[in-house]
């Protein structure tokens, strides 16, 4: 066991800001009030210490639209969010469902359907790709990517996965097994699923591979010939037996695939026998421009996940989405959940999706988002520090480096720059510890989109 790797130790920090470092404490002096002191301290006393989470940054009292308000009565845009605000906090016509849904049935027993319930699972069918159209629901993404997973070795006879270091899928002991980040599957809490087999992920900009980019950051593919699709292939094909290939369609860090990277996938898996599962739960519902990221590709997965952002900001709710020849386990209890049909969750999850429809949610994160990356591409271009810019539609970042040449991190900008950004009113985080991560809620306008880009300007151009 390694001084990195047990309790006590600092594994990699790969999802969000460290809390518990000299600037996290200096900006707390200075910004934290005696009133959320003592609600800080009292959750700090109540809760188990983990990275990311406890102890908190702050408190929080208020959260509208875009915005997110703390115990001192700072508002701040929120461009982090967890994924879950794609339709602003609060949506009033969200709210009226639940209130109403409440009044009407608040609860159905485990054994009964409702229609709520029956009506997701329909409009589900309807929006995604392909002939994706059988679904279970749980509270969370992490219970659904453990439903795929049970599916996937029903279907296949097989145990084996494929997965992606560096990915997130979840916190449970399965999600944590195929996930790639060392936060969640540390020896020091281990030993996770067996058959879990992991390879590096894409990421063009820093190859693990050991090709060089363009200088844009976007792949030589007639150099590298697309070594991070082959090497799932290789795999696959030495393993022979792999039940299924997990994986985020778009990373969240974020890295956007190789033009062509799903196609070779796809095929992989078909000719291997495996099911391609996509975890879809930060990136469905529009966050990169289309409803799911992997209408990108063209490319259809045998199981879609989604979560976060269906409950519409307020109750939890994810959902597993299968192919019709993966309803194999009838006599079996996959995500026999108490809140499986719950008529509450699925009319949030239900409104939401209307929501996006109906006021253009995912043409605006299109839109918005490219005149984002437009104008962040401007800036890498007057800013050494930036050394590459990747997105799509409300999925973005900016990699920091101190040297472009060697692409070597610049963590400590990024902490920096992350403090000062909340200072003038801009939420965010940063992943892997150099790249300012970007997700805005999707009815963020342009105005505020600047308002943002102003601030990272400021910030970055300051250090």
């Amino acid at each position: 066991m390694t001084g990195a790797d047990r309790p006590g130790g600092r594994p990699h920090q790969s999802e969000g800001d460290v809390n518990l470092s000299p600037r996290r404490q200096a900006w707390a002096a200075r910004n934290i009030d005696p009133s959320s002191s003592r609600l800080l301290a009292r959750d700090e006393a109540a809760f188990l210490h983990q990275s990311v989470s406890t102890p908190c940054l702050n408190t929080i009292k208020g959260a509208e639209g875009a915005y997110i308000i703390d115990g001192q009565g700072r508002r701040y845009l929120d461009f982090h969010g967890n994924n879950v605000h794609h339709i602003g906090y609060g949506h009033p016509k969200l709210k009226e469902a639940i209130t109403r849904q409440m009044e009407e049935l608040p609860f159905a027993p485990r054994r009964f359907t409702c229609e709520p319930a029956v009506e997701l699972a329909e409009k589900l069918r309807d929006i995604s790709p392909g002939d994706l159209g059988k679904v279970l629901f749980a509270t969370g993404g992490s219970d659904a990517i453990e439903m795929a997973l049970k599916v996937a070795r029903a279907k296949t006879g097989r145990f084996k996965t494929l997965s992606f270091w560096d990915a997130f899928h979840g916190a449970g002991f399965g999600a944590s097994s195929i996930g790639g980040e060392q936060l969640f599957r540390g020896q020091a809490i281990g030993p996770l699923l067996p058959g879990t087999e992991h390879v590096a992920p894409f990421a063009c900009y820093r190859c693990p591979y050991g090709y060089e980019a363009r200088p844009d950051g976007t792949p030589d593919l007639e150099t590298c010939k697309m070594t991070c699709a082959n090497m799932v292939r290789y795999v696959l094909e030495k393993e022979g037996n792999v039940a299924a290939v997990i994986a985020e369609p778009a990373r969240a860090v974020p890295y956007m695939p190789p033009p062509g990277f799903w196609k070779a996938v796809r095929q992989a898996c078909n000719e291997a026998g495996a099911v391609l599962i996509f975890d879809e739960i930060p990136t469905g519902l529009g966050k990169t421009g289309k409803m799911f990221a992997c209408d990108h590709d063209e490319v259809v997965p045998d199981i879609l996940v989604m979560g976060k952002a269906l409950g519409g900001g307020i109750l939890p709710i994810a959902a597993t989405l299968c192919h019709p020849d993966l309803d194999v386990l009838g006599e079996y209890a996959i995500g026999h959940y108490t809140h499986e049909k719950n008529p509450v969750t699925t009319r949030a999850a239900l409104t939401t999706i209307e929501i996006i429809e109906e006021e253009g949610l995912v043409e605006n994160a299109a839109s918005v988002g490219a005149y984002a990356l437009a104008r962040m591409q401007d800036m890498k271009s007057r800013h050494d520090l930036i050394g590459d810019v990747r997105g799509r539609g409300f999925l973005l970042g900016l990699e920091l480096v101190e040297d472009r040449k060697t692409r070597a991190g610049a963590p400590d900008a990024a902490e920096e720059i992350l403090y000062k950004a909340l200072d003038a009113g801009l939420s965010f985080k940063t992943t892997m510890g150099n790249v300012l991560t970007l997700t805005p809620p999707l009815i963020t306008t342009r105005e505020q989109m600047d308002f943002a880009l102003d601030i990272l300007e400021a910030a970055i151009a300051a250090y």
